[in-house]
């Protein structure tokens, strides 16, 4: 049976979607893992229980992620989700918040989701304003985290 993930993002500028996209492309890229992408609002929370691992992405907003996505964590710390497999990722433009909406997300994840499982360390893209682009350079690192998590699935 494929390893199914699940890549839940929030995203104001479409920045935290196009990273989500490139994650999901990166897993696509190693046989018998399935990878689908959801915006935060969109997602079924009943289903969630079916997937091997939950990514969750968000844009730094004042210094961690933004609302929706804590909301998000809060509600899976209500389901029996045990042994998945757990990653984060957050977009960032300022240096000073490199890596800072990650590991908050990590943090939330482990205190809210008990046998929660980290599947890798967080990854931090930049981006070069408010609103995008994507820094040069950055994209690439999504793809191979993804891929880097699907192996470790399939393992």
């Amino acid at each position: 049976m494929p390893a199914k993930v699940i890549v839940v993002y929030e995203s104001k500028y479409g920045n935290a979607k196009l990273v989500a996209e490139t994650i999901a492309e990166g897993m696509g890229q190693v046989e018998g893992v399935e990878t689908v992408t959801s915006e935060v609002k969109a997602v079924d929370l009943k289903k969630i229980v079916d997937y091997d691992a939950i990514l969750v992405g968000s844009p730094t907003h004042i210094g961690g992620p933004t609302g929706g996505i804590k909301k998000f964590i809060g509600k899976l710390g209500k389901l029996p989700l045990e042994g998945k497999s757990f990653a984060a990722f957050a977009t960032y433009l300022v240096d000073k918040s490199f890596e800072q909406a990650t590991k908050k997300l990590e943090k939330r994840i482990s205190d809210k989701v008990p046998g929660a499982k980290l599947a890798a360390t967080g990854l931090s893209i930049r981006v070069a304003g408010m609103k995008g682009p994507i820094s040069e350079g950055e994209l690439p690192k999504c793809k191979e985290f993804g891929s880097r998590i699907a192996t470790q699935l399939k393992a």
